[in-house]
């Protein structure tokens, strides 16, 4: 977890944007006060949405030696919260404030072999960890997963520099990851390195822990915005404060409660800390927890849940959502 105390502000110019893939676009920055980018390393973002000032954080892709430009790659998901809306907004020239780089996902060099796995847009995590490998000539396997083809930003530009260390699963070519294959062929005593959606994620965590692999050789990151079930709204209760508001589906629990003048903890807002759980008091609906930061039996009980990420859905029948009433969830805050 980055430590927000030790954020650094500045202003970065927009040098270049492009679009690299299928709803993906790579935005290149110039910050004012440049330094060397780590793999695993992120940007916070300062973003308007909706006229209101927020935070997003992206993974930088890659960057110039010194970081004198660095570049992020962004997915205009269907469910945006308005940050990716805003990102694929901007224009050369355009000046934004982003931290310095930040680390809260560290490649530890010296494993005797690794796995990497990337799902989607979490290939932008990703792809400065293998490149290092690389460099390093360490022992290394790039796995990249992806619903099509064109979707999978960078895919030939990685295929020309990993070569057959790379290995691309493609849903709609019949090509999909085997989860228990993969986690059944990683060595004893490799780091898995993994970011993309908590469904990829949760079906490796799972593998991983049957298996009896070393639970400090598997890390992760996730992009905060995936879950099991489609985001629709919600109503939230919090008795105690006599707080009531409806959480649409481009908006978190967290920024709902922040919207209705409540003081919340927070830091990630990517379901990675914990620092922003609630305690739940009632539900008529079922819990969406899009978060890492809880254990599968922790999530069973129900009990709290991760505001920033996880959400509450109906829990009527799916057969006409159009009428399905909107799930309640009873909160308790800190």
């Amino acid at each position: 977890m980055a430590d927000s105390q030790h954020e650094v502000w500045q202003r970065a110019a927009v040098e270049d944007v492009e679009d690299v893939a299928a709803g993906i676009r790579r935005v290149v920055l110039r910050p004012d006060r440049p330094c060397p980018v780590r793999p695993g390393e992120h940007v916070d973002v300062r973003v308007l949405v909706h006229g209101e000032e927020q935070v997003r954080s992206y993974s930088v892709v890659d960057a110039d030696d010194d970081g004198a430009q660095l570049a992020v790659s962004v997915f205009r998901t269907p469910t945006s919260r308005g940050g990716s809306i805003f990102m694929h907004g901007l224009e050369p020239g355009q000046v934004l404030e982003i931290t310095q780089p930040l680390q809260n996902f560290p490649l530890r060099v010296g494993a005797p072999t690794y796995v990497l796995l990337a799902g989607g847009i979490g290939i932008t995590a990703i792809a400065g960890m293998a490149a290092l490998l690389r460099r390093l000539g360490a022992d290394y396997r790039l796995v990249y997963v992806a619903r099509s083809r064109p979707a999978m930003a960078y895919l030939d530009d990685l295929r020309a520099l990993h070569g057959d260390r790379l290995e691309a699963h493609v849903d709609d070519e019949g090509g999909s990851l085997d989860v228990p294959a993969l986690v059944a062929g990683v060595p004893e005593g490799a780091e898995l390195y993994m970011c993309g959606p908590i469904r990829l994620m949760d079906a490796v965590r799972r593998a991983w822990a049957e298996r009896g692999l070393d639970p400090t050789g598997l890390r992760y990151e996730t992009f905060g915005n995936s879950g099991w079930f489609e985001a629709e709204p919600f109503v939230v209760r919090v008795p105690r404060l006599g707080a009531e508001a409806v959480v649409g589906p481009d908006e978190s629990l967290l920024e709902a409660l922040e919207r209705e003048g409540l003081d919340m903890m927070s830091d990630c807002r990517k379901g990675e800390c914990g620092l922003c759980q609630v305690k739940v008091l009632g539900l008529a609906g079922r819990i969406d927890h899009r978060d890492v930061f809880y254990s599968d039996r922790q999530k069973q009980t129900g009990t709290s849940m991760c505001c920033c990420v996880s959400r509450v859905v109906s829990a009527a029948p799916a057969a006409d959502p159009g009428e399905r009433p909107a799930a309640v969830l009873t909160i308790d805050v800190p």
